[in-house]
């Protein structure tokens, strides 16, 4: 793997970060104020980055055990939430409260700075938190915002065998039984369930209804009686992805989010999380660790020791790529702007999916290309990455996570085709 790029210090001048306020067991921790100025604000998280991103947590996580790895989250999401930086696009009474603006500068910073991803808070921080904010009860956001806050891990139970891309057709089913809801059936690629306290789930509870009109959401609890977790063995050696089993699993009615049958609308918050800042810090990452491991990667001599920048076509492909990143990043930029400013366009969500999932695949097989068959030797990348971690054949392969999950890149065309260009809808089959 490249050597870690290190990280620039901040300049005596620059503004300190703010102290973290005490917080509160089991009450909502309002957020430090940090600076609104867009450049001060820059300043004052460069320099808290540049006292507190681990400066070897790449080599310390390559090869980490999962309790090692989940150790070594919960407590770099302890030091981000301590000084309000962990979830600054939730509402300040919570946590947040942060500008669209400072949200930008943020996640450009902890990019450039190349911070550890939050790998094992992010359905809870984004998927679970924007489905109570908007449609979980008083008593639900107070149970549950201020525990992810001190640590709580969810999972997302949506997507069952045969119930990927087409994830209203899936069949685990909940029957009404007295204070509560039966459920039996099985999901499939829950990221992270391993570690999950909580879990959101989709279940079928009118098996009659039309497929989108019969499904409720529930908040399952991962210690309930019943619940099997098998993670599932991956091309790249590691076991992100996990299967659940429920068998006869009791979930309290004091659970259910939104009305039942109406699940399915509760679940595009759920989903309507992937968008946004998400795709930003994604866009982001890729833009500074994940081009700057590449352009190393090409000015590093080779076995007969010509780089292989000196080679006009990999400066072509090179250039041609940091282009569409910037074009990504400027993407990304727009859409976050546009929907805090609630102009956001039906298909613009599936636009920034397809692009960059599709962006990604192609620099990583770049990557692969360049690193050569000394690159297929290097079968470990550190657990806290992304996508972009400089071992290109893990990289490449964990790539294809983005254009498969949360609607196919076939599906993100029909979609723009559709809802964003007007065009008439496919014809359905019988």
């Amino acid at each position: 793997m490249a050597p870690r790029p290190a990280a620039t210090g901040a300049a005596p001048s620059e503004p300190a970060a703010p102290e973290p306020a005490a917080p509160v067991a089991g009450a909502p921790v309002a957020a430090p104020a940090w600076p609104e100025d867009p450049a001060e604000f820059r300043a004052a998280v460069r320099d808290w980055c540049g006292g507190h991103v681990p400066a070897e947590w790449r080599r310390a996580q390559t090869g980490a055990s999962e309790e090692e790895f989940a150790a070594f989250q919960k407590d770099w999401f302890q030091q981000l939430r301590r000084v309000g930086l962990a979830v600054p696009h939730w509402p300040r009474e919570w946590g947040g409260g942060m500008s669209v603006a400072q949200q930008i500068v943020l996640y450009q910073e902890l990019a450039a700075r190349d911070a550890p991803r939050l790998v094992l808070a992010f359905v809870a921080i984004h998927h679970a938190a924007s489905t109570l904010l908007v449609a979980g009860t008083g008593e639900q956001r107070r149970r549950h915002l201020p525990a992810i806050l001190d640590g709580e891990i969810w999972v997302q139970g949506f997507s069952e065998p045969g119930a990927g891309s087409d994830l209203a057709a899936l069949r685990a089913t909940a029957r009404r039984e007295g204070d509560g809801y039966l459920v039996n059936g099985q999901k499939l690629w829950a990221s992270g369930a391993v570690h999950a306290d909580w879990c959101l789930l989709l279940a079928r509870t009118d098996p009659h209804a039309p497929k989108r009109r019969g499904i409720s959401y529930f908040l399952l609890d991962m210690r309930t009686p019943g619940i099997e977790v098998r993670p599932i063995r991956q091309a790249t050696g590691s076991s992100h992805f996990c299967e659940i089993f429920l068998d006869d699993v009791l979930i309290p009615a004091a659970n259910l989010v939104g009305p039942q049958d109406q699940g399915w609308r509760v679940a595009q918050e759920t989903l309507g999380a992937e968008r946004g800042m998400t795709m930003l810090e994604l866009a982001e990452r890729l833009g500074h660790v994940g081009f700057r491991w590449l352009a190393e990667a090409c000015a590093r001599p080779g076995p007969g020791g010509r780089r292989p920048i000196e080679d006009a076509l990999v400066q072509d492909r090179l250039a041609s790529l940091e282009t569409e990143i910037t074009g990504l990043r400027a993407l990304c930029r727009d859409l976050v702007e546009r929907h805090a400013a609630g102009r956001v366009g039906p298909a613009d969500a599936s636009i920034v999916k397809l692009y960059y999932s599709e962006l990604l695949q192609r620099t990583m097989d770049f990557g692969v290309e360049i690193a050569g068959p000394g690159g297929q030797t290097v079968l470990e990348k550190p657990a806290s990455s992304g996508w972009e971690s400089g071992a290109w054949v893990l990289d490449f392969i964990g790539s294809w996570e983005w254009t498969i999950p949360g609607g196919t890149s076939e599906i993100q065309r029909t979609i723009i085709g559709e809802r964003g260009l007007g065009l008439p809808r496919e014809p359905m089959g019988d």
